[in-house]
């Protein structure tokens, strides 16, 4: 196990830096239940870290850091039950080819694939889906450390409360060592990606969620002008993206020229609202058949800062619609597309789309850029319809807010109060979410 004093730790989009006293990358459970133990007897808070793509301070530490690099890969696969074992620290993107390789699929995914599988599921990530949930709906078993120093294992089956509550954690009832997901048969989706205007989008979205697995599309504020996306099982032939047509719109369109007229608009706010005209319509429609992973995930190389709100599934248009007015009316500039998102209602407490149908809007900025008062406006509009903020995007919601939206927020925080009493998971983030 490497271990030792620690230097800075900073997330992806740079906003937030930890300084732990030290660091552990462990290579194997025993190793990483001996680094809690220690960690607790000298009087530390433990966290664990992943790639750094959440916005939140969720997982910051000032004592022990725990990198989980070295607990990567699949630990068995049960083709009878349709499950995989996989190590804390795999990332998502070496999953999905292992699983690709072994003629596997997990059913949802989000659109970004470089997280590992337990910073993902941790934080409540995500895709879209009418019937299939997020990636912590998946989850069939956790592993994870106590803050004894303890391995517990938890399912439906077994410490079924702790199972429930873990799938989406926070980080705050022990370090996650191995996650069990649901999987299934690779399949094939076909994509249809195509413009099409917001007063469309937003009359019809019932529809457009009804008729297709997986809808999704963005606003780019400014303009009436959306880029929708329905993915749909397809019984083939796969038909993939071509390459060098792939690479115009994904790299050289979707991230290249897509860095550069933010780098302009940051410079030049005023331009900002000409170049989203000529953004919204840059990429073309397309349709073509992959297998999953290839068709929901994306190369995300232009860095930003986000806040995403799950509002009631009934209330997004109405919300969209008041978002819309707050920016034609705020003087804002706003050079990046508003994501819009579904998920049926789950049963994990502190899921965002807990107990009820919901439907996803994310804000972004690009990095560098003032990017306070349009998310603290688009949060207020959020709020008032009951928004749930994404776990590890920017918001300002604290416990007692959070408390109000979530029916079974009491259960969670009363798991944690068993397993984690003296708070060694805890820092200021989830003193703010979660209380103390």
């Amino acid at each position: 196990m490497a271990n030792g004093k620690s230097g800075a730790w900073r997330n992806w989009a740079g906003n937030v830096t930890a300084r732990p006293a030290r660091e552990v990358t462990p290579a194997s459970v025993d190793e990483l239940a001996d680094a809690v133990r220690e960690a607790a007897e000298d009087g530390l808070r433990i966290k664990a870290v992943g790639t750094g793509h959440s916005f939140t301070a969720a997982a910051v530490t000032d004592g022990l850091l725990i990198r989980p690099r070295l607990l990567t890969g699949i630990r068995r696969i049960d083709r009878a039950a349709m499950t995989v074992t996989v190590e804390a620290g795999t990332p998502l993107a070496r999953l999905n080819l292992a699983l690709a390789r072994e003629g596997l699929s997990l059913t949802n995914m989000g659109d970004i694939m470089v997280q590992t599988v337990a910073g993902a599921t941790s934080t409540g990530t995500h895709g879209t889906g009418r019937d299939s949930a997020s990636t912590s709906a998946l989850i069939r078993g956790i592993e994870l450390v106590t803050a004894d120093g303890s391995v517990l294992t938890c399912s439906e089956q077994e410490n079924p409360e702790v199972f429930a509550a873990a799938r989406i954690g926070l980080g705050a009832l022990g370090v996650i060592t191995a996650i069990t997901f649901a999987v299934e048969p690779v399949f094939l989706l076909t994509a249809r990606e195509e413009p099409m205007s917001f007063d469309r989008v937003t009359s019809d979205f019932d529809a457009l969620v009804a008729e297709n697995e997986h809808f999704e599309f963005y606003w780019f504020p400014h303009t009436a002008n959306c880029s929708t996306k329905r993915n749909n099982r397809s019984a083939g032939p796969a038909r993939p993206v071509p390459p060098v047509s792939g690479w115009i719109e994904d790299e050289l369109l979707s991230n290249g020229l897509f860095q550069a007229v933010n780098s302009v608009g940051r410079v030049i706010p005023a331009a900002i609202p000409a170049i989203a005209k000529v953004s919204s319509r840059a990429l073309s429609a397309r349709t073509y058949t992959d297998i999953p992973y290839k068709v929901f995930t994306s190369p995300r190389r232009v860095r930003f800062m986000e806040m995403e709100y799950a509002v009631p599934r009934e209330a997004l248009v109405s919300a969209l619609l008041e978002l819309r007015t707050m920016v034609e009316r705020s003087g804002l500039r706003v050079s990046f597309p508003v994501e819009v998102r579904t998920a049926p209602a789950d049963d994990i407490p502190l899921s965002t789309a807990s107990a009820r149908d919901s439907a996803y809007i994310a804000v972004h900025m690009y990095r560098g850029t003032p990017y306070q008062a349009y998310f603290t406006a688009a949060e207020r509009v959020f709020a008032a319809h009951g928004g749930r903020p994404h776990w590890g995007k920017i918001h300002t919601q604290g416990a007692e807010y959070l408390s109000e939206v979530y029916p079974r927020f009491g259960e969670f925080t009363a798991v944690r109060d068993r397993l984690d009493p003296e708070r060694r998971f805890g820092n200021d983030y989830l003193r703010r979410v979660l209380g103390d």
